[in-house]
């Protein structure tokens, strides 16, 4: 999800001298690519926790993070008209890429914040001592606010729409 987001970023992305459609189609790859490892992954934890007769979404990681997956899916959905414009019916496509920019900040968010609450599981705390947790947990808060950096720099040097 990343590096769909930094495709469009002019100092983040190894494709930045590509076309803007071609970008594009680097995003809604990466996209689907991240919406089916996510679904794979859900369904890979729920056989998991079936096989092994544990509760479903017990924790705030497991309820956040199904929910993410449910943001995302959503995210991608409502970006079906920024690809087939002949849906985008009464919207501007301008408005369109802001709104899916500003939600998918916050769908970013959401996925961040549910990985940090996965680094507070008993699991892994067990697994990892002292000051190392604090600084793999610092790891997806600076790619967050590195995201929203990059987010708000490339819709702050556009017009207001």
């Amino acid at each position: 999800m990343s590096e769909a987001i930094l495709i469009f970023s002019p100092y983040g992305s190894p494709i930045k001298t590509f076309t803007y459609r071609t970008k594009r189609q680097f995003h809604w790859i990466l996209q689907v690519l991240c919406v089916s490892c996510a679904l794979l992954g859900v369904v890979t934890i729920y056989y998991n926790k079936h096989l092994n007769g544990k509760p479903h979404l017990t924790s705030w990681h497991g309820v956040l993070g199904a929910g993410t997956v449910w943001v995302t899916i959503l995210q991608s959905l409502a970006a079906l008209p920024l690809l087939y414009h002949s849906l985008a019916k009464g919207w501007s496509l301008a408005k369109l890429k802001q709104y899916h920019a500003a939600t998918g900040t916050l769908t970013y968010l959401l996925g961040s914040v549910s990985l940090v609450l996965g680094l507070s599981s008993a699991w892994f705390t067990a697994s990892v001592n002292g000051s190392t947790w604090y600084l793999i947990a610092l790891c997806p808060v600076l790619c967050a606010f590195y995201m929203i950096t990059q987010i708000k720099a490339g819709y702050s040097s556009k017009k207001r729409l």
